[in-house]
């Protein structure tokens, strides 16, 4: 089988078996031997910043000498950036090999898409003896996938609403349902979050004899400051202090994921009676491997790939690009998924876009293009449309001049289109 048969194959015949509930991924576990409960490493969770807390953790690990594991979802243009082995993609026989390994018990339970790559990974790590697995949470946590991965040490990054047709209309439901990663006797790092969220993961962290590190309490970030090559910061706990650190990811935001990937890496260290070396962790942040995060992707004009598709993380961008471009001209291609809050996250990027151009992804989500553009209209935006993105940001780079700049924002799938595109050379 080729490639993108293999690949055609698993996505048609598997992405509609979606269901809500563990039963189907704990039997495929228990028919492979239980690999999740092998396996040694860290679990993130949360609403915002699980691929950026996860790639910083797998540089952390693999500059640190380890044989490394890192388990994220969805992928940008190719499926293989899901399964990666100390950096780079699963190569494609080791794929196939794993995949025809547990074809019978994966068939046999009627495996979804995401049960599949999740069971895969768990086997693919177990088989390289993997020193550090690192989990990111597909959706949720209590329900997800990756849940019955028996981690020393859990991250949860922030909670927002987000999917809450699967996860709960309120802050606390959502808690609820991220709090569903914590297992007994664990490490669990959280982000900083609302007081309402906050409770409840306490109380569930409490209820199961997890102990929590809480950024602003048990760990600290200060002196942040943001240019076009990165982000810099203090880092501080208890335990160590970390001056002028710098992640080469752009953003505030990037600042306090970094804190607690470093928060998390020295935990899950300590229980393995391992030191953390300053100068490794150094090296580890500038060059994290993740894409689709505040990426420039050309210069004059500068285009930026932002995987903002929630209105926290558009908020996010808003501000990143108000302390880093302050003055300069923006124009934004946009393309937002229906059942986001298409209203809000138009209405804050507005607040810095001199020229909307709006288009419609390829995912079967995408929203329509009328129905942002009659959010643009409400806001008095000037905006035009195109029928993809990809035409979005051809006409966007011809109507920029050289000091301008261009983000391209709204998912995931928007700014996967542009990578697969491969317009630019890489900077």
């Amino acid at each position: 089988m080729e490639y993108q048969e293999f690949l055609d194959y698993i996505y048609e015949r598997h992405s509609g078996n979606v269901k809500l509930g563990l039963e189907r991924m704990l039997s495929i576990l228990q028919g492979m031997g239980h690999p999740e409960k092998k396996l040694s490493g860290i679990h993130v969770g949360g609403t915002n910043g699980k691929g950026s807390t996860c790639a910083m953790l797998e540089a952390m690990a693999i500059e640190a000498g380890l044989s490394t594991g890192l388990n994220t979802s969805p992928h940008l243009v190719d499926y293989r950036e899901r399964i990666r082995l100390n950096g780079k993609d699963i190569a494609i026989e080791d794929l196939f090999s794993i995949y025809y390994k547990w074809e019978k018990i994966l068939q046999d339970n009627e495996a979804s898409f995401f049960e599949i790559t999740t069971a895969m990974a768990f086997g693919y790590f177990l088989d390289k003896q993997v020193d550090c697995a690192i989990f990111e949470v597909g959706l949720g946590g209590r329900l997800d996938g990756t849940n019955p991965f028996a981690a020393e040490v859990a991250v949860i990054t922030s909670i927002s609403l987000d999917h809450m047709k699967s996860l709960g209309n309120t802050i606390e439901k959502i808690a609820w349902e991220k709090a569903g990663i914590i297992k007994p006797g664990q490490k669990v790092i959280v982000g900083e979050i609302q007081d309402s969220a906050l409770q409840v993961i306490s109380r569930v962290a409490s209820e199961r004899g997890a102990a929590l590190l809480l950024s602003g309490r048990d760990f600290q970030v200060e002196n942040i400051r943001l240019n076009e090559q990165g982000t810099i910061f203090d880092y501080r706990s208890l335990e160590v202090t970390f001056k002028d650190l710098k992640v080469n990811l752009i953003g505030v935001h990037q600042a306090y994921n970094a804190a607690l990937a470093i928060t998390a890496f020295l935990v899950w260290q300590h229980s393995r009676q391992q030191v953390l070396n300053e100068t490794s962790l150094r090296k580890a942040l500038a060059r994290v491997n993740w894409q689709g995060r505040m990426q420039i992707l050309h210069h004059k004009p500068t285009v930026i790939i932002d995987g903002a598709h929630n209105v926290e993380g558009i908020e996010k961008l808003v501000m990143n690009m108000q302390q880093i471009f302050q003055g300069r001209r923006i124009l934004t291609v946009l393309a937002i998924l229906r059942d986001k809050n298409i209203d809000e996250m138009i209405h804050r990027i507005i607040s810095i876009s001199d020229r909307l151009y709006i288009s419609k992804n390829k995912s079967k989500r995408a929203a329509e293009i009328e129905d942002q553009v009659a959010v643009a209209e409400k806001y008095g935006a000037y905006y035009e449309t195109a029928y993809d993105v990809v035409t979005a940001l051809k006409r966007a780079l011809s109507d920029a001049g050289e000091e301008d700049i261009i983000i391209i924002a709204g998912s995931l799938y928007t700014i996967s289109e542009v990578l697969a595109a491969k317009i630019f050379k890489e900077v």
